[in-house]
């Protein structure tokens, strides 16, 4: 064995002369004294090989060499895994020449062995046996070692077959569960070191086996914390840059950074581990790019649920309808909802003869914020009365102390809206 990630196969015969009539991809020869008797195309490139070397591995290629016409010397194969730089691999180990493999070849490798049964029926530790068995003893073993493996399975399909994907998504879970052990109990890896020592190499999946990964993760309990961490840093990484209201893929990003969001089982404590600028973050890209409704409405009432922490920013959503006011008032009424249903649950729960200084304090808060907002808002001369009015009667009356925020949100939009008010006055 070369290191810790590569396996070398070793050589059975020595290197001999080159032969010009085998293509520059493969040059090495075992049987210098003997001519090539068959070749092998593969997507168009031609191998020129022995027979006996390949039918004492392979029965694919026994079973092919067999129905060959006695006219014939020639054997196509089709959609081989991995081209002809794997099907070169696959025949150095049928020839004995000496390779590595590693976590980048090994996908190609294991599905090219599967392709031509390269099994232990005939020959002892044949290709799919060793590499199984290095994905077993070095990649399984390894957080970074299954990523790199799992991206690979990104461009072959044919991976699935032999559930590499999945193998390697519960050993990512498993190993992440052990750096959460072991993180638990040294000094030296406590604290954001800890999660950024695998939430980096995650961002390197697409969306489909990053999902497969995370609730791989949340089914072993590994922290919310650091699934958050992560979901945070994929969800940066995966959508900097422009965005694009028809770009499907950057919709099925936020749709799955919504559906892994961690569990509210615990009440409001498994919601505030979730940074609020992050929720806003989601829910505006979401809103430009058309998201599901129910993806929607499950980032609008997290938000509500911890709307007393957020700023009169966060809640400029900017409008993405024609002909509507500048902002999405719609949306904040939602949020607005959702932060009050928080507030009544609270209060059966805790009981009315309990002390709910708490709430009541996030109630003033989320009046002051409000009033921001409203008088934000005010001079838009496209926002509705209704929809003004409809923030405003929402709040419960004791959740302001003063009442200047609300009276110079009014005073402003009866400015601004004067001809507005008059014409609906008519109309009623």
């Amino acid at each position: 064995m070369g290191s810790d990630s590569t396996l070398s196969l070793p050589s059975s015969s020595p290197p001999c002369n080159n032969r010009s009539s085998v293509p520059p991809t493969f040059t090495t020869r075992i049987f210098s004294d003997v001519a090539g008797d068959i070749i092998v195309v593969v997507d168009g490139e031609s191998f020129l090989l022995h027979k006996f070397p390949l039918v004492a591995r392979s029965g694919k290629m026994r079973k092919m060499v067999r129905d060959l016409k006695d006219s014939s010397s020639m054997i196509e194969l089709r959609d081989f895994p991995g081209g002809p730089s794997t099907f070169e691999l696959t025949m150095k180990f049928c020839y004995g020449i000496n390779f590595d493999i590693t976590a980048f070849n090994v996908v190609s490798l294991r599905c090219a062995a599967g392709y031509l049964e390269m099994t232990e029926d005939y020959k002892e530790q044949n290709l799919i046996f060793r590499a199984e068995n290095y994905l077993d003893q070095i990649v399984f073993r390894s957080f970074h070692e299954s990523v790199l493996v799992l991206c690979s399975c990104e461009t072959q399909e044919i991976a699935e077959t032999y559930e590499i994907p999945d193998r390697c998504v519960e050993a990512i879970a498993m190993n992440a569960c052990r750096k959460q052990l072991v993180s638990g109990l040294s000094e030296e890896l406590k604290g954001r070191d800890c999660l950024e020592m695998w939430t980096e190499e995650l961002s390197a999946l697409g969306i489909d086996y990053y999902a497969q990964v995370v609730s791989a993760m949340a089914r072993l309990s590994v922290r919310s914390e650091s699934i958050v961490a992560s979901l945070v840093h994929y969800a940066k990484t995966s959508l900097k840059g422009i965005i694009d209201r028809n770009c499907q893929e950057q919709r099925k990003i936020v749709e799955a950074m919504v559906n892994l969001l961690p569990n509210d089982e615990k009440g409001s404590y498994s919601l505030s581990i979730i940074p609020l600028g992050f929720l806003f973050g989601m829910l505006k890209v979401g809103t430009i790019i058309d998201i599901e409704i129910s993806c929607r409405l499950e980032l609008e009432r997290r938000i509500g649920h911890q709307l007393e922490t957020a700023s009169l920013d966060d809640l400029l959503i900017p409008s993405v309808q024609n002909e509507d006011s500048m902002y999405d008032v719609d949306t904040v009424h939602r949020i607005l909802t959702f932060f009050l249903e928080r507030i009544e649950e609270e209060d059966e729960e805790c009981g009315y003869d309990s002390d709910s200084t708490g709430q009541h304090s996030s109630l003033l808060k989320v009046g002051r914020i409000m009033d921001a907002y409203l008088v934000e808002i005010a001079p838009d001369p496209y926002l509705s009365l209704h929809k003004f009015t409809a923030i405003i009667e929402t709040l419960p009356e004791h959740s302001r102390i003063v009442d200047d925020g609300i009276y110079r949100a009014i005073d402003m939009y009866l400015k601004v809206n004067k001809n507005t008010i008059e014409q609906s006055l008519f109309m009623f």
